[in-house]
């Protein structure tokens, strides 16, 4: 799956989870650039990936991401 179509699908998931249509995501954003984004929506946002996915992500890699695009890397990563 390309990069382009991973953002595409995820944007819809973060507009669900943080019900915002007007949200758009950047590689650079963080939990720091979206009010909303506490660790209740955290959780939320893995398992709504998971689930339109199908995959799993093991605590210790979303330990490790600090931004959106590093999240795009992981679920390319999984997907691939």
């Amino acid at each position: 799956m390309e990069r382009a179509d991973l953002i595409d699908r995820i944007t819809s998931i973060f507009r669900e989870v943080f019900d915002d249509d007007s949200l758009v995501l950047s590689p650079e954003m963080s939990a720091d650039d979206i009010d909303d984004w506490d660790s209740l929506s955290h959780i939320r946002l893995i398992v709504s990936h998971e689930k339109e996915f199908g995959v799993k992500f093991k605590t210790t890699e979303i330990g490790d991401i600090r931004n959106v695009g590093g999240f795009i890397d992981l679920l390319k990563s999984k997907l691939d």
